[in-house]
């Protein structure tokens, strides 16, 4: 891989496996000092431990302001600032609407859409007392166009993140933060193979225009480009990743 995000921190949420252990590990390879955050604790140490490149792992709750704000006082302490932010974290439920309650759309709510904002806060407020040109790329979803079923808190929040994002690349663009989103079709990660969503890929690659399964690595290298300087001109976009299965 280049050596393009070299001297930069990358911190990757949600990365003890699946989408977030590939985007960390493809950040990795390009040069970035990584931090694999997760929390589940042990999973994100084997994750940090199998990337190599001296990935650190450190756990944390994105959902718990206190949690978040030790996260970043720790990535301050050994790296100085995040540069590069990948709000991957996420729950992905499998619920139909008549079985949604409230206590099910505050949890969803709390993790996928408020923990991003949280997460997002505590990072360009670091980047801009450091006086960096970072990068804040969430991880959304292409259920947010599609409007797929047994998701509904699940979709709303996504599409949330979306909002987040273009409202953020509005307000940080003039201290160089650039902020986008993708939006991942099926990918045949860790989560997805155990749950119901993984009797789905049939179906979806007919919808695809280029078939076969996606993976996690897929999503890494997408991240990898919006991270890098090459994407220096590009904010407030949400890049759709899903094989053309949603066309817009």
């Amino acid at each position: 891989m280049s050596g393009r995000l070299a001297g930069r921190t990358a911190l990757v949420t949600g990365a003890a496996q699946g989408i977030g252990k590939a985007i960390a590990a493809r950040l990795a390879a390009d040069g970035a000092s990584v931090v694999v955050s997760d929390v589940n604790v042990e999973g994100a140490k084997a994750a940090a431990a199998s990337i190599g490149h001296a990935a650190v792992a450190i756990a944390a709750d994105i959902s718990d302001p206190t949690a978040v704000s030790a996260l970043f006082a720790e990535i301050g302490d050994r790296f100085g600032a995040c540069d590069v932010l990948v709000n991957n974290a996420s729950i992905v439920p499998f619920i139909a609407w008549d079985d949604v309650d409230l206590a099910h759309w505050q949890k969803i709510i709390d993790v996928n859409l408020t923990g991003t904002f949280l997460v997002s806060k505590a990072a360009t407020d670091q980047m801009r007392a450091k006086g960096k040109a970072g990068r804040v790329i969430s991880i959304a979803s292409n259920t947010f166009f599609a409007g797929t079923p047994n998701m509904a808190a699940y979709v709303a929040a996504k599409g949330g993140v979306i909002g987040l994002t273009r409202a953020m690349a509005t307000e940080l663009g003039k201290y160089g933060i650039t902020a986008n989103a993708i939006t991942p079709g099926l990918i045949e990660s860790d989560g997805v193979k155990g749950s119901p969503h993984n009797n789905a890929f049939d179906f979806v690659e007919m919808l695809q225009a280029v078939k076969g399964k996606g993976q996690p690595e897929h999503i890494g290298d997408v991240v990898a480009f919006l991270a890098s300087d090459d994407a220096r001109w590009i904010t407030g976009q949400t890049i759709n990743v899903d094989a053309g299965m949603v066309r817009h």
